[in-house]
């Protein structure tokens, strides 16, 4: 299944470039494995796979799993939604397994193989007992190097694809993210969806597949993650033994101007899509300006300032006794059903902003003129009580999005993938730490203040004013 929710992602929240300032960072080369911080380890081989491990000898199972350097955002135009058309073909048979032999492998050995993709990464991984890593590793080297992509299995999946996309569709918050995406970046990858479109769902062919793989499933763009109670010598001997021939990507002019296209900074732009539907009881609004990539030296003070907005849903009952300004506000004058703020990044940029959900559909000017007028808020009045609020969120929230060797693996994978190094608990904590109300206003004042503003707006949305009107009241806020 796609991951495709822009949403406040506390695993993120592991990749600042001032933290990663006290790491040291891994180190090319066969044989010698880096010690990262506490108990993780990595090692590169000579093809450019990397591979890192977190090893608990109390555990008595191991999640492993690929990430991969390579979404949707690799994609053309033309073939928006190869990456999560092979993530379904994935598990339809091998040159070494047929469909039903490998879903029996998995059975018998009381595992658990699964795939998701986003817009930069392709993730596979397998959660099983320690003693049957090795063969989980066999099972991912052959999805990974040897799925047959019959005709017959591709022509199936396309109406598996389409039935996705239409439950997607019902998703209001997936189209309206969706949407926002593409008017924010637009006519770039970063702007696509990840399922892609009809057509391209209805005429991706094989080639368009297998030049994927060789395009993106290369070593270089690999990262091979275990966490658990296999140590990670045997997890590198198992990389060697099963991993060790994949290739690098090919230095071709071909391949080179793809990575270019690829690294290309994204712009940035302020605009808006509307989608009127009466038929919708709600109005489903996100506001975004620009934010922040991974290593971006704001990254975490990104994090705590859109946790001061914070969150809020009128059916928990609790506005009274959050910290948040805006959801007292919003709760005391019943201007919306919820809100929710958001910091998502990507490699080289990000999305900073909130969504907001209303079916009070004369407030709606009103809903937008207090959000923003709390966004200019963050600029010149923040209080050392909120900040220490939303930094106590924070950790927290670390610390329990690391509960199990799945989501151990996932924040490994995702640091080492786009830093090349993986930060503790530890680290965030003293980074967070010393995050201050001067360093909120500060962001504010830099990253927010008097903006350009993307919008996407989806359902009964006649009383909002139009994209210019937004702009100059969010100028007038921040006067």
């Amino acid at each position: 299944m796609a991951s495709r929710r822009l949403a406040f992602n506390l695993n993120q929240a592991l990749r600042s470039r001032a933290a990663l300032k006290a790491v040291q960072p891994v180190k090319r080369g066969f044989a010698s494995p880096v010690i990262l911080p506490t108990t993780t380890q990595s090692t590169t081989l000579t093809n450019g796979l990397t591979i890192a491990t977190e090893y608990s000898p109390w555990a008595q199972t191991s999640t492993v799993g690929v990430w991969i350097d390579a979404g949707s955002r690799a994609e053309t135009d033309a073939t928006n939604g190869t990456a999560h058309f092979l993530e379904h073909l994935a598990f339809k048979g091998t040159n070494k397994r047929s469909q039903h032999q490998l879903e029996l492998e998995i059975e018998n050995m009381g595992g658990h193989l699964n795939a998701y993709t986003s817009r930069e990464n392709t993730v596979y991984y397998a959660k099983s007992f320690n003693s049957d890593v090795p063969q989980a590793v066999d099972i991912l080297s052959d999805i990974l190097q040897n799925s047959k992509l019959e005709p017959a299995a591709i022509e199936r999946e396309r109406d598996v694809i389409l039935r996705e996309q239409e439950e997607v569709d019902k998703q209001l918050e997936e189209v309206v993210f969706d949407h926002l995406h593409a008017t924010a970046y637009q006519g770039q990858p970063l702007g696509r969806t990840i399922l892609g479109p009809k057509e391209n769902i209805q005429s991706i062919q094989r080639d368009n597949l297998v030049d994927y793989i060789k395009t993106n499933y290369t070593a270089d763009r690999m990262v091979l993650v275990s966490a658990g109670g296999v140590p990670h010598e045997q997890i590198v001997k198992l990389a060697e033994e099963h991993f060790g021939a994949l290739p690098s990507q090919p230095l071709t002019a071909e391949a080179s101007a793809r990575a270019a296209e690829q690294k290309r900074l994204p712009d940035f732009v302020g605009s808006e899509v509307r989608i009127r539907d009466d038929t919708i009881p709600t109005a489903n609004i996100a506001l975004a300006v620009e934010g922040v990539s991974w290593k971006d030296d704001d990254y975490f003070t990104a994090l705590v300032t859109q946790a001061i907005v914070g969150n809020w849903d009128r059916t928990m009952g609790n506005s009274p006794y959050l910290g948040s300004k805006l959801s007292s506000f919003v709760s005391h004058n019943e201007l919306a059903n919820s809100f929710m703020s958001f910091s998502t990044s990507y490699s080289d940029t990000g999305l900073w902003g909130i969504y907001l959900v209303s079916e009070n559909r004369t407030a709606l000017d009103d809903l937008v003129h207090f959000t923003l007028r709390e966004w200019s808020r963050l600029s010149f009045s923040v209080t050392q009580a909120e900040v220490e609020r939303a930094k106590a969120q924070l950790k927290a929230s670390i610390l329990l999005s690391l509960d199990g060797t799945t989501a151990v693996a996932e924040d490994i994978g995702r640091q080492i993938v786009t830093t090349g190094r993986r930060l503790t608990p530890e680290d965030i904590e003293r980074v967070v730490g010393k995050i201050t109300e001067k360093d909120v206003m500060s962001f504010a004042e830099r990253r927010i203040w008097d903006k350009d503003i993307a919008i996407s707006a989806v359902g009964c949305i006649e009383g909002m004013l139009d994209h210019q009107r937004i702009r100059a009241d969010m100028s007038r806020n921040m006067a």
